[in-house]
């Protein structure tokens, strides 16, 4: 009984440090879980090895899903985001606060759009801001009966590098293009306002004078956020995490797999 009730202890403890907003606690809460499958595999074998193999079952978890279902996926090359009406408000987390911020911080609505990639559905409310030179996008992914949502604010330099900020909760599936930065905030950080000083921080951090951003042409964002991400995909089918198939689409290849297992851990480790 003493054995079950420390181990229990352990799960309680690690859930309610996962539940926490700042980054220490939750990887905290990662430690407490690992300990828990120690102990759990160690009390009910006596067996040190045994233990190590319950820790080393939560890194070798993300495979059962790497090996079935993303292996098999197939995913377009030309994927066209089209216009799209707003989802309904209680599957879109924040999208009304987050629209009302950008019409007090000065930003112009552009467009509602989407695509879809393999059953997963992404919706974004795009706004610009020619004095901040930056455009935002309110964002949000469905997938099956599970939604989220973040925020994102982009700069595009004259010598086609560009800049975002966003709340984006995981480990990107694809590595980033060249010339292309991103400045991770917590996925807590739900306020357009703070991430917005987050973005002019971070111009800063990085030295890139107001002079060399371009003023964003609100008819060609949706044709910018297309011709990113066929750089990007061009840029993983030369790192070899991703191979065309030959009619249109793409797959993941073993190294892309091999990525992939690296991002699951980060967000298993990070949670935000």
């Amino acid at each position: 009984m003493r054995e079950t009730l420390i181990v229990v202890g352990l799960i309680v403890l690690a859930m309610g440090l996962r539940s926490a907003r700042s980054t220490l606690p939750r990887k905290l809460g990662v430690l407490a879980f690992l300990v828990a499958s120690f102990l759990l595999f160690y009390f009910f074998t006596g067996s040190l090895s045994a233990g190590f193999s319950g820790v080393l079952i939560w890194l070798f978890l993300p495979w059962i899903e790497l090996l079935t279902r993303i292996r098999r996926m197939r995913l377009p090359l030309q994927n066209r985001l089209t216009h799209r009406k707003l989802p309904n408000p209680s599957f879109f987390p924040n999208a009304t606060e987050a629209t009302a911020a950008m019409d007090e911080a000065g930003f112009e609505h552009v467009s509602d759009c989407g695509w879809e990639w393999d059953g997963m559905h992404q919706f974004f409310r795009l706004f610009w801001h020619p004095e901040e030179r930056a455009v935002a996008a309110v964002c949000l992914c469905e997938q099956s009966d599970v939604a989220f949502a973040f925020i994102s604010i982009t700069s595009y330099g004259r010598d086609s590098r560009l800049w975002r900020t966003t709340n984006f909760p995981f480990a990107p599936t694809l590595r980033i293009a060249p010339g292309v930065f991103w400045n991770h905030v917590p996925c807590g950080r739900n306020c357009f306002h703070q991430i917005l000083r987050d973005h002019r921080a971070y111009l800063e951090r990085a030295k890139v004078p107001t002079g060399d951003l371009m003023i964003p042409d609100p008819e060609r964002i949706v044709e910018s956020i297309e011709e990113e991400m066929r750089r990007q995909l061009e840029h993983n089918q030369s790192a070899g995490i991703i191979r065309f198939t030959g009619d249109g689409h793409f797959e993941y290849s073993p190294r892309g797999l091999l990525f992939l297992w690296g991002q699951f851990i980060k967000d298993m480790v990070r949670f935000c």
